[in-house]
């Protein structure tokens, strides 16, 4: 179990030791997480560790741990895997008890000699009491602590936690989720897991207040009763958003030799969501949407669904989809739809769910007096607005951009139901994809989701509707 000692040292270090980092040209490793480091302004001290130089990146090298000045709160370890077990000696030595092992060539390879090197790191480990991150993967990342030696650089703080097994989905992820404007409050890419591994970061993101949602990926767990028994337990309080890698056979062979870890059936998978209310997913973006909506969404009522704005065909097409994502377009009532009829006229239109009503694109008033309504209605638990982006197809006139306008008016709205909007900006159209993405992150930065296709948000909103529903059961079970 980590404690809170263990967290600060790992993800707000006063000062770290690098150990291997290059005096020649760049190489990724050493050298590239010195540099990232500085280039995001970390505020501690920096011990560049190599033998052979003197001064790399203006700073004082030193020949091994041992003939640092001070013991540091960290150590990045980026030497070839046949020196490892000796750094974590010199580690043990002076002290230094919170390591992060970057090199790769351990149990993942598959082969006897890094098999025998990783049983070293942890007989080390256990030996000397170390606490360990890897070997391979990319360790800590904490944008508050300026500890970004990778990832989204300088980073956006937050209440988003990730734990990985993959630091090029970490480093993606936090890419993705920054330019959203959802920030991260602490993320570790673990690797082989040979000494702290899922569970113990997943444990510690659990009594950590200050993380509202917590995101994994994993291809394999070492004790499946335990995170059973943890995620039941976590997913009371704070959901956990889990991409599960190697569920087909080709995946499952291609992830034994990433991380050298064994699976389970996918039946067994299976059950775990179930009985945890963990939330599945198979894919970068399906794990950036939930979050989103998880991050900036509350509780839905209910699962139903009023769609505005999309057109006739779109309406009918968007209805399909929350049908089969499991959500319901319910009629709406007597009081709201006597509304509707009077400022929506009988030709070219829609009055009802979906409503199809040109104005909604145009007047910000007209679509907040329709958002009004929508949360007065008893059968209407979370709304979805499309949004067009104004191009020649759609004949639509110069006008002044609505969206500071809506985004004011839901901002301020205390009677607001969990409410999201599409851009369609799919396809191969340059300007458009630009305009949509500008216009998406506009919204998403306010805290208001956006998202690219109404798919990706049907499907966002039915997790978002099966996760509260899984607490709203476990609490009713408990009375």
């Amino acid at each position: 179990m980590l404690n809170q000692t263990d967290i600060q040292k790992f993800f707000k270090p006063r000062h770290i030791a690098i150990v291997g980092v290059s005096a020649g040209e760049y190489k990724f490793g050493g050298m590239s997480f010195l540099m990232k480091l500085q280039d995001g302004g970390y505020p501690g001290r920096l011990y560049p560790i190599n033998p052979k130089a003197k001064e790399i990146r203006g700073l004082k090298v030193y020949p091994d741990i041992l003939s640092l000045p001070e013991v540091p709160d960290l150590a990045m370890v980026c030497v070839a895997a046949k020196f490892v077990p000796s750094v974590l000696e010199q580690c043990a030595r002076i002290g230094l008890r919170h390591i992060h092992i970057f090199t790769s060539g351990f149990n993942e390879t598959g082969l006897e000699e890094g098999k025998k090197l990783e049983g070293q790191i942890a007989s080390i480990a256990k030996d000397k009491g170390l606490k360990i991150i890897g070997p391979n993967c990319m360790g800590p990342y904490c944008p508050s602590s300026q500890l970004t030696a990778w990832g989204a650089i300088p980073g956006l703080s937050g209440t988003l936690g990730i734990i990985s097994q993959s630091g090029g989905l970490t480093q993606r992820l936090t890419e993705y989720t920054d330019s959203l404007g959802i920030g991260v409050g602490r993320a570790v890419s673990f690797g082989n897991g040979t000494v702290l591994n899922a569970l113990d970061f997943l444990e510690a993101m659990a009594e950590d207040e200050s993380i509202r949602v917590i995101a994994m990926y994993l291809e394999s767990v070492m004790n499946g009763s335990r995170f059973l028994q943890i995620a039941r337990h976590v997913s009371n309080n704070k959901p956990i958003v889990l991409w599960k890698g190697g569920e087909s056979s080709a995946g499952a062979a291609t992830a034994a030799s990433h991380t050298g870890a064994m699976f389970g059936e996918q039946r067994l998978w299976e059950a775990f969501f179930r009985q945890t209310g963990a939330i599945h997913v198979r894919s970068m973006n399906e794990w950036v949407d939930i979050i989103m909506a998880l991050s900036m969404l509350s509780a839905p009522a209910g699962k139903g669904v009023f769609l505005i704005g999309g057109g006739g065909g779109n309406s009918v097409a968007y209805g399909d989809l929350c049908i089969r994502e499991g959500l319901e377009v319910p009629q709406l009532s007597e009081s709201t739809m006597e509304s509707l009829r009077r400022s929506v006229p009988v030709a070219g239109s829609i009055a009802g769910n979906p409503l199809d009503m040109w104005l909604t694109f145009t007047d910000p008033g007209y679509l907040a007096d329709v958002l009004d309504l929508a949360y007065k209605d008893p059968s209407v638990s979370m709304v979805v607005v499309d949004r067009l982006i104004p191009r020649k197809a759609f004949h639509m006139p110069d006008m002044i951009d609505p969206t500071p306008e809506i985004i004011e008016f839901l901002n301020h709205n205390d009677h607001a139901k969990p409410t999201v909007f599409t851009i369609d900006s799919d396809g191969g159209d340059l300007d458009l994809t630009e305009k949509g993405v500008a216009l998406r992150a506009h919204f998403c930065k306010a805290g208001i989701p956006a998202f690219p296709s109404f798919r990706r948000a049907a499907r966002a909103l039915s997790h978002l509707y099966s996760y509260h529903n899984f607490r709203k059961t476990c609490e009713s079970s408990r009375k």
